[in-house]
């Protein structure tokens, strides 16, 4: 959303706006039952259908972006859904819409593709929708949070780029194929819980299907994929950027020591999220962090051991302004006539972590 237009084709949101946006909206979309007989209806709920009916974040979101399509982003975008009728992830890039707006059938509403990609499993309902091109082709999509496939979209992000550069997109001149040592990767966790064992072999070995889904308040089968998912891609990719000897281009900013409610997806009360806030503000105070490569953990940076992220973010700014003039200088030295490469809108990292902390609405 924070990619979207406005009606003078400014940024509709700027990242200050986001705090405020959770505050507002997020205790109508994930509306909190409580007490013993709220903790039953939650469960009888949940086993009956999704946990929450998703329609205040159908009609916000609908509100905000009206008619946007994903090729009027004011920035390019890269965001993963997964398709459950197909059984494959769908990618929305507005690289690959911009080529041919009219007649592509990825160029669906904004709208549409944030509330898919929103559409976590057990808590909010699949997303069904239709587009069609110039041409009268409709492609139909069903679709459920991208996290399933993606939880941590970081990797999506770099394969998309590196597909733009095979394909010669003057946005990334000069930089060559498998030249990853040139990238500059910024990942914003969401947070995650304290490693407490909460499960372990003794106690899954009697469990049957609905054990799995849910005990103790907890859905075990989401929490193993998710969090399989984004370790795997932050392990991967913080290897590649080692052996480069790039390690200062990954950032991964992240609270890995989440607790209580704070470690939850939906308890969006103000006091929850009021701390949330409060753990992005810490977070950026605390030392840069990197995967080790042997036990997957989050541990303090050697090479950085000093900075903070706070101090790292404003350091990636810097490296990325300064690549901007590399590649305006290349442009004017060589392609005097309708470049483009250095037309861009960037949201300032440092900001919107601080606007928002680790929120998991």
């Amino acid at each position: 959303m924070l990619a979207a237009p406005n009606k003078k084709r400014r940024p509709l949101f700027a990242a200050k706006d986001i705090k405020a946006f959770y505050m507002n909206h997020a205790p109508k979309i994930f509306p909190q039952l409580r007490g013993p007989l709220g903790r039953m209806m939650r469960i009888f709920r949940s086993m009956s259908g999704p946990s929450y009916d998703g329609k205040h974040l159908h009609e916000v979101v609908r509100e905000k972006l009206g008619s946007t399509r994903l090729h009027q982003t004011l920035t390019n975008v890269v965001i993963p859904t997964f398709d459950i009728k197909r059984l494959q992830p769908t990618i929305f890039s507005s690289y690959e819409v911009k080529k041919k707006k009219n007649n592509n059938t990825m160029d669906a509403l904004l709208s549409d593709i944030c509330i898919s990609t929103s559409a976590a499993p057990t808590y909010l309902p699949a997303h069904f929708f239709r587009t069609e091109d110039c041409h009268g082709n409709i492609k139909e999509f069903n679709l459920i949070d991208g996290g399933v496939a993606a939880n941590n979209p970081a990797l999506v992000a770099i394969g998309e780029v590196s597909k733009q550069i095979f394909k010669k997109n003057p946005d990334f001149f000069p930089i060559k194929p498998m030249d990853y040592g040139r990238f500059l990767v910024i990942s914003l966790g969401t947070g995650s819980p304290k490693i407490e064992a909460k499960y372990n072999a003794q106690k899954a070995k009697s469990w049957g299907v609905l054990d799995w889904l849910l005990v103790g308040g907890s859905t075990p089968l989401v929490d193993i994929f998710t969090q399989a998912s984004a370790d795997m891609v932050d392990i991967h990719i913080a290897a590649v950027f080692k052996v480069l000897h790039s390690e200062q281009n990954y950032l991964r900013i992240q609270d890995d020591t989440l607790e209580g409610t704070l470690a939850s997806v939906d308890v969006a009360t103000r006091d929850n999220l009021e701390k949330l806030a409060n753990v992005g503000e810490m977070l950026l105070n605390k030392p840069v962090s990197r995967a080790n490569l042997e036990t997957g953990q989050m541990v303090p940076a050697c090479d950085d051991s000093e900075i903070t992220n706070g101090e790292a973010l404003k350091r990636s700014a810097m490296q990325r302004d300064n690549r901007n003039k590399d590649v305006a200088r290349c442009c004017m030295e060589q392609v005097p006539v309708a470049c483009t490469c250095c037309v861009s809108y960037t949201v300032d990292p440092a900001q919107l972590y601080r606007a928002v902390g680790p929120s998991h609405t």
